[in-house]
């Protein structure tokens, strides 16, 4: 679950809107050292080398005074999927001290309300703590106080309010995130099929997301319609990834005509080279390159190969890092299953 609860943070957090008010550049903005331990920070973080990523932004905040929002906002995202919660609790204070806009202030209570749901869950099957609970609650509340529309916290604090319970609450505040945001956002289907069960958010459902493939088509997970996915995460210079190619490509070919949708999402960084493999082996199902390793981070993936398995009704049912899995005979019950399944819903 915890896994499913990031990746939803972190996907809901790319369609949240910062108004930041325009300002002159402070004369740290032009200092070598802030400009090189923010493009360190960057370019750590999307190696995924989230320890050395924090260190970074906070070297740089550190030349700022401590007052630099962009380092900050960096800071309170990394230590939110590090784990690092109560180091990200102190960011977001420090943030508030300096928020002016009504975005901003909206956001520091995001943030808080995202840190608060994640302590809530529980290590292992005991229940979620109703007290974590009821403070991200109250701070995406406090955050809809300052911004309405902001979706992040309506349908973050939508999945907390079915988890205290509160069905109805839930259901109204799926309701209203809907109309704050567009059909071809990642979560608009999801959010539609809260607002229509809110108990489904109590589901381990994989992270939605939307991708244009290689072939130019869009991919939804949330729109495959009863289909079993399976994603495959891989690269051309992966040696691993090489071994198991020949499964994946068998797979393709043995489940022809079945509710079985693959997508692969490698991780090359010369697009060239990335479509000259896939034509040349013959890859014909759904391709997408992550060069920035965004679909990876929602799913929590630091090494390839990587293979997740979701069933028809959008539920992570395995993750399997490495190699030697039969995943063919995973697929096979999966498959089975959802062909027996009650109507997919819409």
């Amino acid at each position: 679950m915890r896994l499913t609860i990031q990746a939803l943070h972190i996907a809901t957090l790319l369609c949240l809107s910062l108004a930041i008010s325009a300002q002159t550049h402070p004369a740290y903005k032009s200092n070598p050292k802030f400009q090189t331990a923010v493009s360190d920070g960057k370019l750590l973080a999307e190696n995924l080398d989230y320890d050395d990523a924090i260190a970074s932004y906070q070297e740089a905040n550190e030349i700022a005074g401590g007052k630099d929002k962009d380092c900050l906002r960096a800071l309170l995202e990394l230590q939110i999927t590090n784990g690092n919660y109560d180091d990200a609790l102190a960011t977001a204070q420090t943030f508030e001290t300096i928020a002016v806009t009504p975005a901003e202030k909206s956001y520091v209570e995001t943030s808080r309300g995202r840190v608060f749901f994640l302590k809530a869950e529980p290590e292992s099957g005991s229940q979620f703590d109703t007290l974590q609970l009821n403070a991200a609650d109250a701070a995406f509340k406090k955050a809809l106080t300052f911004n309405p529309k902001n979706s992040s916290a309506l349908f973050t604090d939508g999945q907390v309010l079915v988890h205290l319970g509160q069905i109805e609450a839930a259901r109204a505040q799926f309701k209203t995130c809907l109309t704050s945001i567009t059909p071809d956002d990642p979560i608009y289907v999801r959010t539609q099929r809260f607002a229509e069960d809110p108990s489904r958010a109590l589901l381990q459902l994989a992270p939605a997301f939307s991708v244009t493939t290689l072939d130019g088509r869009r991919f939804n997970l949330d729109q495959m319609k009863g289909r079993v996915v399976l994603i495959d995460f891989w690269a051309t210079w992966c040696g691993p990834c090489m071994q198991e190619l020949p499964q994946i490509k068998q797979i393709a070919k043995d489940f022809t005509g079945q509710p079985l949708v693959i997508l692969s999402i490698s991780w090359d960084e010369d697009g060239q080279v990335w479509r000259r493999f896939v034509a040349k082996n013959g890859m014909t199902w759904p391709q997408y390159r992550d060069t920035s390793h965004r679909i990876g981070k929602l799913f929590g993936v630091e090494a390839l190969p990587g293979y997740f398995t979701i069933d028809s009704d959008g539920v992570l049912t395995a993750e399997l890092l490495g190699g030697g899995f039969d995943i063919e005979g995973r697929l096979k019950d999966l498959i089975a299953k959802a062909k027996t399944a009650p109507t997919p819903l819409n």
